[in-house]
């Protein structure tokens, strides 16, 4: 997992933070679908209505594609999440967009990939939000399956997590981020949008999140 460009990872995580994108509540946990307590809740459609941040998201991604992929023949993104971040972003690059549903369809011709991709297209990966990395790996899958060549991922946002980088890891996929974690909670502590202490219960969740939401 790397951010090549902290200054964009800074802007971005105050505009994350900025637009109520991602929240902080150390203090009163959230609980994810999964049932597990954090203190972190990340919802990056919402940077979508607010016109600067689109637009600055696909400036940075298509950045992303350029300093460590060069060319690439087609920008895809994971269904729904990153679809509308891989179009703004493929329209910068120039580039013919695709997305990737979580399954097969169930009618019609049973597409998965939507969108014309050619055999041997070499192809980037668009996600909103990272943690275990699953969903878009599952979906890089899919397109090696029907002929593509997957370069690599890029998102908007990573959680950092041990699990996620050992998925990827494993995948041999390399994973390009606009921000992340330790860095919204940095811009976030300077900015005094949490305390001292509500920091370090931060940093306590990213290196054990199933032994802090066990305890909350």
């Amino acid at each position: 997992m790397t951010i090549s460009n902290p200054t964009l990872a800074h802007s971005v995580a105050e505009a994350l933070l900025s637009v109520g994108a991602v929240s902080l509540s150390p203090d009163e946990p959230y609980t994810w679908a999964s049932g597990m307590h954090s203190p972190i809740y990340c919802d990056n459609r919402v940077t979508l209505s607010d016109p600067p941040a689109p637009s600055h998201n696909a400036d940075g991604l298509a950045t992303l594609v350029r300093e460590n992929f060069g060319r690439v023949d087609v920008v895809a993104g994971t269904a729904t999440a990153g679809i509308a971040h891989a179009a703004l972003a493929a329209d910068r690059l120039g580039r013919p967009m695709i997305y990737v549903r979580s399954k097969p369809k169930d009618h019609g011709r049973g597409n998965q990939i939507e969108g014309r991709m050619a055999a041997g297209s070499a192809v980037v990966m668009v996600e909103d939000l990272i943690s275990t990395g699953g969903s878009v790996l599952d979906a890089a899958a899919a397109v090696e399956r029907e002929g593509g060549t997957v370069l690599g991922v890029l998102a908007i946002f990573s959680y950092e997590l041990e699990k996620g980088r050992q998925n990827f890891e494993k995948a041999g996929l390399p994973l390009f981020t606009l921000s992340n974690y330790p860095t919204l909670v940095e811009v976030a502590a300077k900015s005094g949008q949490i305390t001292a202490a509500q920091q370090q219960t931060l940093a306590t969740w990213s290196s054990d999140p199933q032994a802090w939401s066990d305890a909350h």
